[in-house]
């Protein structure tokens, strides 16, 4: 069985400099109780980055193998908000928080889509390198595909909101048991 990542994305859509993608929930990626197992959003936040530079014209593979830039996972954090289950379409929405010269902070949020209900949120920081694990410049080419904060500083996100105006979304305990 395909892991989410493999899986073609149904097309995206973007909404001024967040980008949004699909996946549904497979049954391998569930626990006995039909639940997302943890580790999985960070498949779905993959999915979501992957497709946020496939939007921009930039193809992880081709910058690869054709500019020696890999974009090294540093740091990642997940917040679980309400339990994923079994058959759920996911939206992924996808963005950049930071550029600087050699790192890229993305940020995610994983909603149902039949109910818009928040799922989890979650930022992952990438060293950019070259095939030898040293970490490089971004090149160039690929600068303009990372928006800047709206004072126009790489790498300031004093100016950065939310991507959903309840940033501060309470966890339900009660969501979290299975169903009955």
């Amino acid at each position: 069985m395909k892991s989410a990542a493999s899986l073609p994305a149904t097309p995206g859509s973007e909404t001024g400099d967040i980008f949004e993608n699909t996946v549904r929930v497979r049954y391998a990626e569930t626990d006995q109780m039909g639940v997302v197992y943890h580790g999985h959003y960070y498949m779905y936040f993959e999915v979501g980055r992957v497709e946020y530079m496939r939007s921009r014209g930039a193809a992880y593979k081709e910058m690869e193998k054709h500019d020696d830039c890999y974009i090294v996972v540093a740091e990642s954090h997940c917040r679980h908000l309400r339990p994923a289950r079994y058959d759920d379409l996911l939206r992924i929405r996808t963005r950049v928080v930071q550029a600087r010269r050699r790192t890229i902070r993305f940020a995610y949020e994983i909603v149902n889509d039949a109910n818009g209900e928040l799922l989890a949120t979650g930022e992952t920081l990438h060293v950019i390198c070259n095939r030898e694990g040293r970490p490089k410049a971004l090149p160039e080419k690929y600068r303009g595909l990372f928006p800047l904060s709206e004072n126009g500083i790489p790498g300031d996100t004093s100016a950065v909101k939310p991507l959903t105006p309840d940033s501060e979304t309470e966890i339900n305990p009660s969501a979290m048991r299975p169903r009955s």
